[in-house]
């Protein structure tokens, strides 16, 4: 069947690279760039499977910039545009959205709409008494970035939020084509859907937020972090993952996700969502803290990636790190291969890493990795265990 994809981000480009094995997929894009490149099969973004199928697979997928050329005649269409929570306006914006499904309808479509993009609780109903359509089913991803494409061929669940023999065919559809054999599906409606996208990544970044402070009580205090980390997920209960300490929980979907949830409680009680978001700013200023403390004349920020195969680092939290300690009058100079400008955000880009590692004073390193521990005496790292 023809498939179209709107968006291609890690979500867009790991569905459309899964389906198109078997269908013929349309990816839309408003990026030339990432458009003439995913028709190259040279993939927009860092991700070792989805690079590995466009080299290995033969894939029937077809990028374009054309929404009319995607959509026409199209089974289903993929919605995985992105959106971001501004926590100001306490505004969750979906615009990105709603222009799919407006252009979908000036089509005079009725092809079943499968939102992928995080949205607030709530919003699918929403949507449809706002179109007055009913040919629309939220269904959250549960993907890392730089393992998307993976956690589609293994993925952990399907969750549906509908019950209708259009997502049972879609739900068919996304396990047909994976690798892993025993895949739970799970039915239900769309705002239950929806919660479970936000308490499920607000819960991840409960852990990451439960071990970071584990971490700044140990160090304060000049005990073995590493060791205490050991013997508490030694229970099962607790288990041995997610556990390894960083700058702080950052990327696409945790930061705005624990916001949103926690504007979802406006009417109801509650601490630990409040305390999931704070707990990360507070984390980020100890961070900057213990790097202020030191007296460096120039900081060095080792790679604005914040975890091992991504090359995404928006909204990571090593950029409010930078901006504590800029703040303090301390100078700041980036190593990051991905950029290719000589300044981000008005601090200066150096390209030699070398250079970087000999002009800084203290470095930076959120995940440790062999070309700078050569310096290890300069660094400044919570990375215990050498893994994300």
């Amino acid at each position: 069947m023809k498939i179209a994809v709107a968006g291609t981000g890690y979500v867009g480009l790991s569905l459309a690279t899964l389906l198109s094995q078997n269908n013929e997929v349309y990816a839309l894009d408003v990026i030339p760039e990432k458009v003439e490149k995913i028709n190259k099969r040279i993939s927009p973004i860092e991700d070792e499977y989805i690079e590995k199928y466009f080299k290995e697979k033969k894939l029937n997928l077809k990028a374009t910039l054309d929404y009319k050329e995607a959509f026409s005649d199209a089974k289903y269409i993929i919605i995985s545009t992105p959106t971001n929570y501004d926590s100001d306006l306490n505004y969750f914006d979906t615009s990105s959205v709603e222009d799919i499904i407006e252009k979908v309808l000036s089509l005079g479509s009725n092809t079943t709409m499968i939102i992928k993009s995080t949205v607030p609780v709530g919003y699918t109903e929403s949507i449809k008494k706002k179109y007055n359509i009913n040919n629309i089913i939220f269904s959250p991803e549960f993907l890392r970035e730089g393992k998307a494409l993976y956690d589609n061929l293994y993925p952990s669940r399907i969750i549906m939020g509908d019950i209708s023999d259009e997502a049972h065919e879609f739900a068919n559809l996304l396990k047909s084509n994976a690798l892993k054999e025993d895949i739970e599906i799970k039915y239900m409606n769309s705002t239950e859907a929806e919660a479970v996208k936000l308490f499920s990544n607000t819960y991840l970044a409960l852990r990451v937020a439960y071990f970071n402070e584990l971490d700044t009580y140990a160090e304060l205090k000049g005990l073995n972090t590493k060791d205490i980390i050991d013997g508490v997920c030694l229970d099962p209960r607790i288990g041995n993952y997610y556990n390894n300490p960083s700058f702080g929980y950052g990327g696409y979907c945790l930061p705005k996700d624990t916001k949103q949830l926690r504007a979802n409680y406006k009417d109801v009680p509650e601490n630990l969502i409040s305390a999931i978001v704070e707990a990360n700013t507070t984390r980020k200023n100890h961070i900057a803290n213990m790097i202020i403390s030191r007296n460096p004349k120039i900081v060095g920020i080792y790679r604005l990636t914040m975890k091992s195969g991504s090359d995404n680092f928006r909204a990571s939290a090593i950029q409010d790190v930078m901006n504590k300690i800029k703040d303090n009058g301390i100078d700041i100079v980036i190593y990051e291969p991905t950029l290719k400008d000589e300044y981000f955000n008005d601090i200066k880009v150096i390209h030699d890493l070398d250079m970087f590692k000999d002009m800084s004073d203290v470095i930076l390193v959120n995940r440790l990795e062999d070309d700078i521990t050569d310096v290890i005496d300069k660094i400044y790292t919570r990375d215990l265990f050498i893994r994300d």
